[in-house]
């Protein structure tokens, strides 16, 4: 029995969320908790729902109303199954590189290999010597790339939101840094894909440089994501990657991307 996957998102009004939920049942006229516990009861038993709810700390009232629809129908029937799920909604980035309405779950844009928007920040630093780069070691429990070293600091933007926020946000959380829009200069967009067992992660990442003078010894790490950070040299950097086997998921390109930036 394969499961009816049903998202919704508590930024979105009450005709968009029965109207995603009509669309998953495959009935049409579904406008309200009547309407919809009519349709749930036509489709009957065996049943299998997964009701996806986006993460934000709002209430939202509808939501609330269609949830109690399937759990009334879970408990009157045995063999109607319904899960509820909370995740992180994302945005979906369209064919021409543009942030689109339509948002889903983390979990199945990861699953599905979906195009979504993240962002990169780099901390760099000029020095006699060449340009230094911030590198974050990502956290063991990280389900993509644990314990390698990476940019900075990165993240997805969430349903809602916009690169540039997302990015300050980003820098904040993972770094205990607190910086203006300002300060973050875009350098361009990278399309980065990754791949490993049931993940699909398809990402189109906004690239940022920042240039404030910075101390480790001054961050606050987010445990749950970074391990630690160093600096180091882009060209050693380079020459390190390429004859030493060092774990890592740094970008070549966004690499390239900064010398051209600063020189």
């Amino acid at each position: 029995m394969e499961d009816v996957e049903i998202y919704l998102s508590r930024l979105s009004a009450a005709d968009k969320l029965y109207a995603e939920t009509a669309k998953k049942l495959g009935k049409k006229d579904i406008t309200d908790r009547f309407t919809l516990a009519g349709a749930v009861a036509e489709i009957g038993a065996p049943a299998s729902y997964k009701l996806y709810v986006s993460d934000e700390d709002i209430e939202n009232s509808t939501i609330d109303e269609i949830k109690a629809v399937f759990t009334e129908a879970a408990e009157e029937e045995p063999d109607i199954k319904v899960e509820f799920i909370c995740d992180e909604f994302l945005n979906l980035i369209d064919d021409k590189a543009r942030i689109t309405a339509e948002s889903k779950p983390r979990t199945a844009v990861h699953r599905d290999g979906d195009l979504h928007p993240t962002v990169h920040i780099w901390m760099i630093k000029r020095r006699d010597m060449g340009v230094f780069v911030l590198l974050q070691k990502r956290a063991h429990e990280k389900d993509i790339n644990p314990d390698c070293y990476d940019v900075s600091a990165a993240g997805h933007v969430t349903q809602g939101e916009e690169f540039r926020h997302t990015a300050l946000k980003e820098v904040r959380e993972e770094l205990g840094l607190n910086i203006d829009r300002s300060q973050l200069e875009f350098i361009g967009l990278r399309r980065a894909c990754y791949s490993k067992g049931s993940i699909k992660d398809n990402e189109l990442a906004a690239v940022y440089i920042c240039r404030e003078k910075i101390n480790i010894e001054d961050l606050t790490l987010q445990s749950s994501e970074v391990a630690e950070v160093c600096w180091a040299e882009i060209d050693e950097l380079l020459s390190i990657m390429k004859y030493e086997d060092i774990p890592n998921c740094i970008s070549l390109e966004e690499l390239d991307m900064i010398k051209k930036a600063v020189f």
